[in-house]
């Protein structure tokens, strides 16, 4: 089966200061899959989001969407696809309905498939009785909702999302969590950007992490964890100034041992057998936590812990 995205090369230099945001990556998507791209700021997630979004010319390699290349078929691209930006760009002087309407009329629907298409997605979105309300009015959770259903108002076989749940607190996002599962099983394929490791968990069938402009691990959240933060980690905490000193008495306990100011973490398959040999080498932390590997841990391997503006 051909996939509905495929990128070979992509690249995206800025002129004239010729910074190269993607340099030189591959990724395809399958239908019905949900694909997220994480990295930290500068990664180059969102000039790859919007040469999908085909809103940015690519400078180098090939981009096939639907068939279609990226290069030169842009405005089919476009009528086939969803865009959720990572900024509302809702109008906040129409009513929820209007802005469904009006953004309809862009891709040329006839007024009736508009009206039944916007009743559709208000009762997806959960805003059948907000429909009359102005934009203005609702929450920063509805108003993520709405940007979600305009964006699926041409009925799109591609949906792109850009951190579509950042700002939002937590029932809102497991709300939107919910909505995309639906989005995803009625055989909307998904290409998202985000933050929050936990939802790239809960979302995304396969990922990539970029870094510099290019991908540096592949593959579903469980691959990744297993390959890059072992089955379990062990978070140890001592005296403040005591932890490179117990780092060293540690030695051999663990698959990788990571030394933070606060505390120890220990890489392993098994935390509470870790701990053990912890106790047994005479060793008693102020507190011991054995949690899960999560990608969270597989993400700041990757990509580091030092801020990036």
């Amino acid at each position: 089966m051909q996939p509905l995205v495929q990128a070979t090369g992509l690249r995206k230099v800025y002129q004239p200061s010729g910074f190269t945001a993607v340099d030189g990556i591959d990724f395809t998507l399958t239908t019905g899959e949900a694909f997220g791209f994480l990295g930290p700021n500068g990664a180059g997630k969102s000039s790859t989001m919007r040469m999908i979004g085909c809103v940015s010319p690519l400078t180098g390699g090939s981009l096939h969407i639907l068939g279609l290349d990226a290069a030169t078929e842009g405005s089919a691209i476009r009528a086939r696809i969803g865009v959720v930006p990572q900024e509302d760009t809702l109008d906040n002087e129409l009513t929820v309905r209007e802005n469904l309407l009006i953004y309809g009329r862009y891709f040329g629907l006839p007024r009736a498939v508009i009206r039944e298409r916007a009743d559709r997605l208000l009762e997806f979105a959960r805003l059948t009785d907000k429909a009359d309300e102005q934009v203005e009015a609702l929450s920063g959770g509805m108003k993520r909702r709405l940007t979600i259903a305009r964006a699926l108002v041409n009925d799109p076989e591609v949906l792109l999302l850009d951190e579509p749940t950042t700002g939002l607190d937590p029932q809102a996002r497991h709300l939107l969590w919910e909505r995309l599962y639906q989005l995803k099983s009625d055989g909307v394929s998904l290409i998202l950007t985000t933050h929050y490791m936990d939802e790239a968990e809960q979302l995304c069938d396969r990922l990539v992490v970029m870094d510099g402009g290019r991908i540096v691990a592949e593959g579903s959240p469980q691959q990744l964890i297993g390959a890059h933060a072992g089955r379990e980690v062990l978070e140890l905490r001592f005296p403040p100034g005591d932890q490179q000193s117990v780092a060293e008495k540690l030695d051999g306990l663990a698959d990788r041992l990571e030394v933070l100011p606060d505390r120890l973490l220990l890489y392993t398959e098994d935390g509470e057998g870790t701990l053990a040999a912890v106790h047994g080498r005479s060793i008693v932390p102020l507190t011991a936590l054995v949690r899960r590997s999560s990608l969270e841990d597989v993400f700041l391997k990757l990509t580091g812990r030092t801020l990036v503006d």
